[in-house]
């Protein structure tokens, strides 16, 4: 006969305490261990004056264009340029055939002869005249006449001086010079062509580029924000000469030389609602061309109380929305939803969620949640993340 052995119901409630009792200890441990508060690297915000900059879109162009154009006409017989070399003014381009204006140069010195020996003439018979007038000798007719005569040749004598002067200056344009310094671009006429001195023969162009002027255009509706927050004490203006200008290039390189702003234009284009405004940039190395693509990036005003933050302290929720962590006064860290400005180097101007005096999380933000309770500790920038609310604590 077969005997099944049964644990006795003592030993089966004392089996059923142990395993009650183990649980509840597990428990208990795991809620008696407390979680160290994470530390994390704050800064204190303090209010500094900071620029409000423009980034707007622009182009190169020369300071001064010349078209190259003969001032007489005749056959080219030489350049003398190199294309796309720099010149100076003054500097002889081209060469014209010379030889009709150096006739014309000898024509005119003859006729000046010329008129220089009736002068001379005129003259005698005039003082004859007037001696014989003296003893009552010549009629006043005779006198008259030889005063008139007199006259007629010193006009004579001008107008051959002029000529022979128009001569030699047309004989120097034979000559075609550099109208200004700068860059002269490709020969667009060739020896042996026929110019002339109408205006329609261009021969070459040149372009000034040291310095060159950058042209951008801004909203005016941006404009007149700018102002109605400068007269209404958000901002403070800049002014013109105090402006700070900058290129930057395509792919995000800062040209090394500031510029400076010259003017903003007084109307608005109709079609596109933009102003124009120009700045100036020195360009001894030539890397600035005419009709090169640039963006300028201009300070138009100061805010006397902006806010600036480290851009690492800067989290983005699921839906793309700034946020940073706030330190209360009780510890604890608070998400709080910011409105960013421009980006100033390693750091983001903020324009609304921040004020002066409060504390913000800067190293560490992923160790933390909303509501948490963390170890604040000062945090310290390297000198790439320096800016100016760091040096002021």
């Amino acid at each position: 006969m077969r005997t099944t052995l049964r644990p006795t119901r003592p030993r089966a409630y004392l089996l059923a305490w142990l395993l009650l009792a183990s649980t509840a200890g597990i428990a208990h441990a795991q809620e008696s261990a407390e979680v160290p508060a994470p530390a994390v690297g704050v800064i204190r915000l303090v209010a500094h004056p900071i620029p409000v900059a423009s980034e707007l879109p622009g182009r190169i162009a020369a300071t001064r264009v010349s078209e190259v154009r003969a001032r007489v006409s005749g056959i080219l017989q030489e350049r003398v340029f190199e294309q796309g070399s720099l010149v100076k003014q003054g500097d002889v381009l081209y060469r014209i055939d010379p030889r009709l204006f150096r006739v014309r140069v000898q024509s005119a010195e003859a006729s000046l002869q010329r008129a220089k020996a009736t002068q001379a003439n005129a003259r005698q018979q005039l003082e004859r005249q007037r001696a014989l007038r003296k003893q009552n000798a010549a009629t006043g007719v005779d006198f008259d006449t030889a005063s008139v005569n007199l006259a007629q040749a010193d006009a004579d004598v001008a107008l051959a001086e002029a000529t022979l002067e128009e001569a030699r200056i047309n004989l120097d344009y034979t000559e075609v010079r550099a109208p200004i310094t700068g860059v002269i671009g490709a020969a667009l006429v060739t020896e042996g062509s026929l110019v002339t001195a109408d205006g329609t023969s261009n021969l070459a162009l040149i372009q000034q580029i040291d310095p060159v002027y950058a042209d951008f255009t801004q909203s005016a509706q941006d404009l007149l924000a700018l102002k109605r927050a400068v007269s209404e004490g958000k901002l403070e203006s800049s002014g013109r000469s105090q402006a700070r200008v900058e290129l930057v290039f395509d792919g995000g390189d800062v040209y090394p030389l500031p510029g400076k702003l010259l003017f903003s234009n007084a109307g608005v284009d109709p079609n596109t609602g933009q102003v124009t405004l120009r700045a100036e940039f020195p360009n001894a190395g030539g890397d600035l061309l005419p009709g090169m693509y640039v963006r300028v990036r201009i300070e138009q005003a100061i805010r006397k109380d902006g806010i600036t933050i480290p851009q690492r302290a800067v989290t983005r929720t699921a839906d793309g929305r700034p946020q940073v962590f706030v330190i209360g006064a009780d510890g604890k860290a608070e998400a709080r939803d910011v409105v960013l400005g421009q980006a100033l180097d390693a750091e983001w101007s903020v324009d609304s969620g921040l004020k002066n005096g409060e504390t913000v999380v800067v190293d560490g933000v992923h160790k933390i949640q909303p509501g948490s309770k963390v170890v604040a500790e000062p945090w310290v920038a390297t000198q790439k993340e320096q800016g100016p609310e760091q040096a002021a604590n």
